[in-house]
């Protein structure tokens, strides 16, 4: 397995002698295997020298195995301690690691403090941003998974539009959204859905109610579905009834915005330059201080992921990079507008994955 190389490669290059993966979207990258472990312990033991093996709960081996790991995996019962059955695997591949490389950013204080119990003269170093640079850069099976993620987002914008009638609620409009995407064959919904109308629009991060949807709202989508274990991210800000000149006015702004943003990707230039370009655009016309958050942020099996698409950010952007590009303004008691697109950096340029239109749709 090419991920599995390129960790073993990395082992061999820092000179040390094991890796402790945990994250399970970064379990699932290296093995494929997807599970949500709860309190249990799930993981991947990679060795410099030697195979690498799975640990998991005894009750998934069988569902682990069928995802083409085809490496060792060590199960245990609900009754036995996982942490010992982990040093022992360990023990019958011949080493007890003096080194091991984890993901500082996911343990926690209490499973760190265990494996210095039981690895009393091993040091522990961080790779975090090792599994970062591995995952960055998307292969064309995973543009292709993120393409179709992309394809269902849009439909969900479309079905969540044509939901949209005078005293529906929000959560009903969100509730029918969710389940054709279920029929679509969406695995699950990337996050919680996002349906927000009038004034509640407003708020990056709204929570969505039984708020009845009236004329002259907008009504803001922010929704992202799983598809074969990559997600997708969309935004999008219609308006039902006419809208004010001032709401016109921020949906205008917020398109140049977001429009110029995604015209400037391409290999070589810094991130930073992705934020400042709508930025400027949304400060120049008097809505600075209503742009209130990065203007994006990686995307592939996690929904956020590396890198973060902000405007000090002088990481340069390189093919087979995937990220979000979401602008907004917020102006409170009023209404909000954020627009946003999955884009892939390509050889010479950029590809727009989410499609669904971006000038101001009107609902009558």
């Amino acid at each position: 397995m090419k991920q599995v190389e390129k960790l073993r490669n990395y082992l061999k290059d820092q000179h040390v002698e094991a890796a402790f993966i945990t994250t399970p979207d970064n379990i699932f990258y290296l093995s494929g295997f997807r599970s949500e472990p709860h309190e249990r312990l799930l993981g991947i033991i990679a060795l410099k020298e030697g195979d690498p093996f799975l640990i998991c709960p005894r009750m998934e081996m069988n569902d682990a195995s069928t995802t083409g790991w085809p490496f060792e995996i060590v199960g245990y019962s609900d009754t036995e301690d996982a942490w010992s059955v982990l040093k022992d695997a360990i023990r019958k591949q011949g080493v007890i690691p003096t080194s091991m490389a984890v993901e500082k950013s996911h343990l926690t204080v209490e499973r760190f403090e265990r494996m210095r119990e039981l690895f009393k003269n091993t040091t522990f170093t961080r790779m975090d941003d090792q599994l970062n640079e591995m995952r960055v850069i998307k292969s064309e099976e995973e543009l292709s998974n993120m393409r179709k993620a992309a394809e269902l987002a849009d439909l969900a914008i479309q079905i969540g539009c044509e939901e949209i009638t005078e005293g529906k609620t929000e959560l009903e409009i969100l509730m029918t959204i969710e389940y054709e995407m279920m029929k679509r064959g969406a695995e699950k919904m990337a996050f919680e859905t996002m349906v927000l109308s009038g004034p509640k629009t407003a708020s990056p991060h709204g929570k969505p109610g039984n708020r009845k949807i009236r004329k002259g709202d907008f009504i803001l989508f922010d929704l992202g579905v799983v598809f074969n274990g990559y997600c997708s991210d969309i935004t999008r800000t219609v308006a039902f009834g006419e809208p004010t000149e001032e709401m016109r006015r921020i949906y205008e702004t917020v398109q140049e915005a977001q429009q110029a943003a995604v015209e400037i990707v391409r290999p070589g230039i810094k991130a930073m330059k992705v934020d400042q370009t709508a930025r400027k655009i949304i400060r120049d016309v008097g809505y600075g201080d209503y742009f209130t958050h990065r203007i994006g942020h990686g995307l592939g099996i996690s929904v956020h992921e590396f890198p973060s698409i902000t405007d000090t950010n002088n990481l340069v952007l390189k093919e087979g990079m995937v990220f979000t590009i979401e602008p907004g303004i917020y102006i409170p008691d009023l209404a909000g507008v954020r627009i946003e697109d999955d884009v892939a950096v390509t050889a010479d340029g950029v590809e727009v994955l989410t499609t669904f239109t971006k000038e101001l749709v009107i609902l009558k």
